[in-house]
């Protein structure tokens, strides 16, 4: 007899709520995954559940207000509003949703480890030397146990005392209902995509999420102290395609529906072989051209792919057209005589960047991340946080900064002439 309780029988799949996964990466980390350190991250229903919901409202100086700090059994919010004011908010267990915790810190309430992306960069030696600017205790994802498995985010995670404090500097207000909220140093930016993750997706407006929830214009600066107005007709409701900005990273949010439409690596792999059976050519020196097996993602090969971004010409590597007067950088296209970068050719890994599953004819520019079209039109169009104030368009693969006209090319690849 099977006990009337099936959730926790072995032979049920859990339930994936979702996955995030980081842009700048394509498909792993440089050093590869490890732990709660890597690309992409997936939430499934836990075993128990372990969501909190606000409850009761200390006004500080209280002793149940102490308590409630000290107590690490406890899940509270402190605002600090003067030395002498604190008002703390005390959160209860909610047997109905499971919280997931994102952030810098390696101590055991986060559940994904972030660090901050440094564009292409190939090692993580590139990126230990930066001062970070994402917070120790990021954000925290509260996912829906029962369907639809509703996702929502919050700013700030609680600690290992299962604390949030917010000091004396963070912006922080009275809501008209008396509750507390407010924001952390350098925010949580969200941006839902129009006609969700598709080929129809237009890129959304950029918002800033409070502690509690709430949904904000973005302030003038990253960490500046003035709030921006609140937007009461959008919700923190994560959907398939929202991006999510820690400031030093991106995230992106796939929904366990929405990757289930997504391209697989297997489709992608299917496509990589298609392009190579086709045989393409070097016009110059009619080699067969060949794309290197996922695997081998940052080794320039042989037979690797090349292109002048200002056509779109595909070759294979070969050393003339330089153009000594410009630094070397440039190169002369033997084809069409179009001076401009020539870079090797790298198929985008993660299927979960594509918006459709169309073959790979177009690369980014300048990195030469090759993926479809719609996809590469998709992601050119998306302004994302750059620093404490500025945006830019970026490739979802390396995070390189997009350049040229559109930030992406299409490949004209010549085949085989027998």
């Amino acid at each position: 007899m099977f006990s009337p309780d099936q959730e926790n029988h072995p032979s049920k799949a859990p339930v994936k709520y979702g996955e995030l996964i980081v842009l700048g990466y394509n498909g792993s980390l440089p050093n590869g995954d490890r732990g709660r350190r890597k690309s992409r991250f997936a939430l499934f229903k836990r075993p128990k559940a372990n969501g909190v919901k606000p409850s009761t409202v200390h006004i500080a100086c209280t002793p149940q207000a102490a308590k409630a700090i000290s107590n690490k059994d406890q899940h509270s919010i402190s605002y600090t509003l003067s030395r002498a004011q604190t008002v703390v908010v005390e959160y209860t267990h909610d047997s109905n949703t499971d919280m997931f915790q994102i952030g810098r810190s390696t101590e055991s309430p986060i559940d994904f480890v972030v660090t901050d992306t440094v564009p292409g960069s190939q090692s993580n030696s590139d990126t230990q030397s930066v001062q970070s600017t994402i917070s120790r205790f990021a954000c925290r994802i509260i996912c829906e146990r029962n369907p639809p498995f509703t996702a929502r985010i919050y700013a700030a995670g609680f600690d290992s005392s299962k604390n949030i404090f917010l000091g004396e500097k963070a912006a922080k207000w009275k809501t008209s209902d008396g509750q507390m909220d407010g924001l952390t140093t350098n925010g949580v930016l969200v941006m839902h995509p129009r006609n969700g993750f598709t080929e129809d997706s237009k890129p959304g407006i950029w918002r800033e999420i409070s502690v509690c929830g709430n949904v904000f214009s973005l302030r003038e600066t990253r960490s500046a102290q003035q709030r921006g107005k609140m937007v009461e007709i959008e919700t923190n409701q994560l959907q398939d395609g929202s991006l999510v900005d820690l400031c030093g990273a991106t995230l992106l949010w796939r929904t366990a529906e929405g990757l289930s439409h997504t391209p697989t690596v297997k489709h992608l792999e299917a496509l990589r072989q298609e392009i190579n059976a086709a045989r393409p050519q070097c016009p110059v020196g009619f080699n067969t051209l060949a794309f290197p097996s996922m695997k081998r993602k940052d080794v320039v090969d042989e037979k690797q792919p090349w292109v002048y971004l200002n056509c779109g010409h595909v070759h294979g590597y070969h050393n003339w057209g330089n153009k000594e007067e410009r630094d070397g950088k440039d190169r002369e296209c033997p084809m069409c005589r179009s001076v401009g970068p020539y870079v090797p050719l790298w198929l985008g890994c993660e299927a979960g960047f594509y918006v459709d599953a169309g073959p790979p004819t177009h690369a980014f520019s300048p990195c030469g991340h090759v993926c479809s079209e719609k996809t590469t039109a998709y992601w050119s169009q998306i302004p994302l946080p750059h620093g404490t104030h500025t945006f830019h368009a970026a490739c979802p693969f390396c995070a390189h900064q997009l350049a040229g006209e559109q930030g992406y090319i299409r490949l004209i690849f010549q085949g085989p002439l027998d």
